[in-house]
């Protein structure tokens, strides 16, 4: 029986690491799954599993331009009010675009996506107001923590359409998690047998770490289990 996404996702934040679902996509061909590196839990046990609800951000240079060729100029922050409005129930907020100069998350963001269900943030890009929304209790992934506001800085320029992030192209919909090793995306067409081997390859490490313990070699155990 297949599982919900509410079901799926919340066994996933309990059995599964960002480790088994990349060595999994990696068997399959999926070889360049993981975000940048430095994108990382603002605490280091946060979890975020869910749908990737892609945001696209560009940098500008004023927070509200009059005169311009495009309306968006005019508008503080752009599309972003919208986009944080349109976040439904086990959607995550991913956002790319912008230089790495402002921050792209924060309290009052997180109270909203909270608000609208959402599962976690990941942004490239920093986030703040940290004390705020690590009491909150809701995963945020960001290259790290600066108060320098993105009103002046950046617009949301489109939402729920493809991304990229590093070698990552994100496209709504597809299951992004993080944990403290990393953010990997499970691409939509194999998402099904990436979540199912994933699974199962969890439950055979724990088999293999118990011989291990038990004083089986290394070689012996990839040689019995595949495993290591």
């Amino acid at each position: 029986m297949q599982l919900t996404d509410s079901e799926l996702f919340q066994s996933a934040r309990r059995d599964l690491f960002s480790a088994v679902i990349g060595d999994v996509m990696d068997k399959m061909g999926f070889m360049h799954q993981f975000l940048p590196p430095n994108v990382m839990p603002l605490e280091r046990s946060m979890v975020v599993c869910g749908r990737a609800m892609t945001v696209l951000e560009a940098d500008c240079f004023d927070e509200a331009i009059g005169g311009s060729h495009n309306p968006l100029s005019a508008r503080p922050f752009g599309l972003m009010l919208e986009a944080l409005d349109d976040l439904k129930a086990g959607e995550v907020y991913i956002c790319a675009g912008a230089s790495p100069s402002y921050a792209l998350w924060g309290e009052l963001m997180t109270v909203r996506a909270m608000k609208c269900g959402a599962s976690g943030a990941v942004v490239d890009g920093y986030s703040r107001d940290t004390r705020g929304v690590l009491g909150l209790g809701f995963p945020v992934f960001s290259q790290g923590s600066y108060a320098q506001d993105q009103g002046p800085r950046g617009k949301v320029l489109d939402f729920r359409i493809p991304i990229q992030m590093g070698q990552v192209r994100i496209s709504p919909g597809e299951i992004v998690f993080g944990d403290l090793d990393g953010v990997c995306v499970v691409p939509k067409a194999a998402e099904q047998e990436v979540m199912a081997a994933a699974f199962e390859k969890a439950r055979k490490e724990k088999v293999v770490r118990k011989a291990l313990e038990e004083g089986q070699s290394a070689k012996d155990a990839f040689e019995q289990y595949g495993i290591l």
